[in-house]
């Protein structure tokens, strides 16, 4: 139906005869001279009617609207001198139309396409014209740009791609799964998988040894701007590797993808930080680095204080520690009821954060006048405090402190907007997290990533002694500018082993044939050491994209409530379908 796409005609095509065809993106009335920007995926180019060319057609061009599908045949011309178009690649030529062909006619459009539109809701009705605009056709362009990337990446490091089952037995991976009622069996259930977990460690036994998906994942979890009920990420599992093989296999792999995607060449060994170095420098395990405002630990200072909350606080082994916000002294009523409502949430124990600005050569504050003058010039000296200079404070377990300054941090960064006009790509390793977590609520202990992951050959005496906060794992997270791109970890091979940490997570023997059996019965038969990791896609796509939504970058995506308004899903089934799957509807309407 075309002899050429609409971005690829250029000067040295002037007088050959052509045939284009797409929608009418804009239409211009030259004094009966008609012009319209023909577009299809590839780009624009410039079709102009003449009534002395072909009197009919362009009569027939006064009826095109936006959107319209039509197909014309014409000559390739050079633009008049001054008229050329400089901003896209067809600029310089325009198809002078013999032959117009109204394909379909387009309705009066819900919304113009030139124009960004704030209402997300009607963006997601009419998902198929949103993705007709060139921002988001170039989104998802750029996405399956770095998703064959990643796949080239992989098939050329040795890897299998293989597909695992959707429809799959729940597994635990810390979200609630999305269930799927059998028919064939009545009262059993489906579950959609959270992720291939232990398919692909299954696939490490039967002997396939490199195996990556781009899998299709899903979890029934409150919802936000990186986070969709159901997702894609890029699956990665092997054998007989360690931890520095992972890491050295996708740092490899994420300098393909970001080459692909924005052609920018990124440096490998990427830093790493502990857990507990990320937690104390920075108060979160997927720390921005693109900004300092680091936590600054404040017990030496002090160490014989007499103010006695940070002296109950220290004696109690909890911990003084503070941030300096650099030029933040002028935070408005409303940003500091704001940083306090945060604070508050992750776990502050009073209603105001404690601070000290110092502002027109004076240091304001409760606290100054309580501590010591030497103690004031060792926090001046510490924290390096200048005129406009605002420190909040934070005493308590040391857990909750990182918590509650690392939240406090991000949020003064977004409103001294610090990474605004930022271009880095600040890639960075958080490795040796906890392998368990206690559950105040269950009164139990809780795996930190899943109850496959590998205790530290150095931690597994402690785990044995029944020391469980001080276990580390083999696991390793792979950060950028404060989002977790994936997470990974070398996997328990070995049958008791697994069967031991089942127990501690309070998972009897007959329960853990119920629910694992399969696994456990595999590692029976000459399990391999094996470990892996998975990226998140839409995450990748999204910073890449520098979008601020994975919604950007996914062709239909869920909105914030998991509801699709253009398809109308969720929706309610009929009784007579429920009864053929066996379940009973409790629904009142």
């Amino acid at each position: 139906m075309r002899t050429h796409h609409c971005n690829q005609l250029r000067e040295s095509h002037i007088g050959q005869t052509v045939t284009l065809i797409g929608w009418v993106n804009s239409a211009r009335d030259h004094g009966g001279v008609i012009f319209i920007d023909l577009r299809d995926r590839e780009g624009l180019t410039q079709c102009v009617f003449r009534p002395e060319e072909n009197p009919l057609d362009a009569s027939l061009s006064h009826t095109l609207r936006e959107e319209d599908v039509v197909q014309v045949a014409g000559r390739v011309a050079l633009r008049l001198e001054g008229s050329g178009n400089t901003r896209i690649p067809t600029g310089a030529i325009e198809i002078v139309v013999t032959a117009l062909r109204i394909v379909n006619k387009a309705d009066v459009l819900p919304f113009q396409l030139d124009k960004e539109l704030s209402n997300e809701d009607m963006r997601m009705k009419y998902r198929y014209l949103d993705l007709r605009r060139a921002r988001m056709s170039r989104n998802i362009r750029q996405r399956h740009t770095i998703t064959s990337a990643a796949r080239r990446y992989l098939d050329d490091a040795g890897f299998y791609e293989v597909e695992t089952p959707i429809l799959s037995n729940p597994t635990p991976e810390g979200a609630r799964d999305f269930l799927v009622p059998s028919r064939l069996n009545p009262g059993r259930f489906y579950a959609l998988p959270q992720a291939p977990q232990q398919y692909k460690q299954l696939l490490m036994v039967a002997g396939l040894e490199k195996y990556f998906q781009i899998a299709r994942c899903f979890r029934d979890e409150d919802l936000r701007a990186d986070r969709q009920p159901e997702f894609t990420q890029i699956d990665i599992e092997a054998s007989f590797i360690g931890q520095n093989d992972i890491i050295t296999l996708v740092e490899g792999l994420l300098v393909a993808m970001f080459k692909a995607g924005l052609d920018v060449d990124v440096a490998k060994n990427f830093p790493q930080l502990t857990y507990r170095e990320a937690m104390d420098t920075y108060g979160s395990d997927k720390p921005d680095t693109r900004y300092d405002m680091k936590i600054i630990d404040l017990a030496d200072i002090f160490a014989a204080t007499e103010f006695k909350i940070f002296r109950g606080t220290l004696d109690g082994g909890g911990v003084v520690r503070a941030i300096n916000a650099k030029g933040f002294a002028g935070i408005t009523t409303g940003q500091m009821n704001r940083l306090n409502e945060i604070a508050i949430q992750a776990g502050l124990p009073v209603k105001t954060l404690a601070f000290i600005k110092c502002e027109g050569g004076e240091y304001k504050s409760p606290l100054w006048k309580i501590f010591t003058g030497t103690e004031k010039e060792a926090i001046i000296s510490k924290l390096a405090i200048e005129e406009g200079d605002i420190v909040f404070f934070g005493a308590g377990a040391i857990d909750t402190v990182s918590t509650i300054l690392g939240r406090v941090r991000t949020e003064i960064a977004s409103m001294m907007e610090l990474t605004k006009n930022s271009t880095a790509f600040n890639f960075l390793w958080v490795v040796d997290f906890p392998l368990l977590a206690f559950d105040e609520e269950s009164g139990g202990w809780g795996a930190v990533h899943h109850p496959f992951t590998r205790p530290h050959p150095d931690d597994i005496h402690l785990l044995e002694s029944g020391e469980y906060a001080k276990v580390r794992a083999v696991a390793y997270d792979v950060v950028l500018n404060g989002y977790e791109l994936g997470g990974g970890s070398i996997r328990i091979h070995e049958k008791d082993l697994q069967a031991q940490m089942f127990q501690v997570l309070g998972v009897g023997p007959e329960e853990q044939q119920i629910k694992f059996g399969h696994l456990l019965d595999a590692f029976r038969f000459g399990a391999p050491p094996h470990g892996g990791l998975a990226l998140g896609l839409d995450r990748i796509a999204m910073l890449i994209a520098g979008e601020d939504s994975i919604r950007e970058v996914i062709a239909f995506p869920k909105n914030n409530k998991g509801a699709d308004l253009m398809s109308h899903s969720p929706c309610q089934i009929e009784t007579k379908h429920l009864r053929e799957v066996y379940v009973q509807s409790t629904w009142k309407g």
